[in-house]
């Protein structure tokens, strides 16, 4: 290849990245308002937005039709990630809000294994000593916080959103790792029927809380408090591997 035909190509590429974000420009917005809907308003949805644009252009530049995801897929995994990156590194939830969502998980987790079955709001509360009323309140409160957990647990296919110029996986982590991906699928199904119904019409059909909530016949606020104890139900039953 000549220096005019290397520089052509050169071009052309960048136009095509520069049109993938363009074209995908929309999609950051799209996935910045959906998980601001459960964040403290002390979160400000322009910082999002700014890191998700940082993700779509890393999207870009990294992507390889031949991974076998789709551009928007592929790049809705890095935008989602860039953010719950800034969630991270602004660590605004209180440590009370950490200390009670552990004692909300040691409390299910010692019901469960000891009724054999679902562990009820009324046996939470009294597990932790407090009403059903400040047990939903503490739900309510820590519901942001939880905002990344079932992303970090599994964020469709993650695997896709690297490039593959990345280290890969030694075959001791790919068994852990499809090891945990499996006991995450097998605890997903072991929720409630409502909590089952609430996750896949959030994380997989993208529904807002209010919208979850017309499904559910329940209020925006309630939908937020089933999202905190399902995600803390979550870690309760995979505390072993999250350890």
């Amino acid at each position: 290849m000549n220096g005019v035909t290397a520089y052509q190509s050169i071009k052309a590429t960048a136009q095509t990245k520069d049109e993938l974000v363009q074209q995908h420009a929309p999609l950051v917005k799209r996935i910045a308002y959906h998980l601001i809907a459960r964040l403290p308003h002390t979160v400000d949805v322009n910082d999002l937005i700014q890191e998700g644009m940082i993700g779509l252009l890393d999207a870009s530049q990294n992507y390889n039709v031949d991974q076998g995801a789709s551009f928007e897929t592929y790049a809705g995994i890095r935008i989602r990630g860039a953010m719950l990156d800034e969630i991270r590194r602004n660590n605004w939830a209180p440590r009370s809000v950490h200390r009670k969502a552990r004692e909300i998980a040691a409390a299910i987790q010692e019901i469960e294994q000891r009724e054999g079955r679902h562990a009820q709001d009324t046996e939470i509360a009294q597990s932790i000593g407090i009403s059903t009323q400040e047990y939903h309140q503490q739900l309510y409160d820590s519901a942001g916080h939880q905002v990344f957990s079932l992303d970090e647990f599994n964020d469709h296919d993650e695997s896709l959103a690297h490039p593959i110029s990345d280290t890969q996986l030694e075959p001791a982590q790919e068994v852990q790792q499809g090891g945990f991906q499996q006991a995450l699928a097998d605890a997903i199904n072991k929720l409630p029927e409502r909590e089952r119904l609430m996750m896949s019409l959030y994380y997989n059909d993208e529904l807002n809380l209010k919208e979850i909530g017309e499904v559910l016949s329940v209020s925006e606020s309630r939908v937020s408090q089933i999202h905190s104890q399902t995600i803390i139900r979550l870690r309760a039953s995979l505390t072993n591997w999250l350890n």
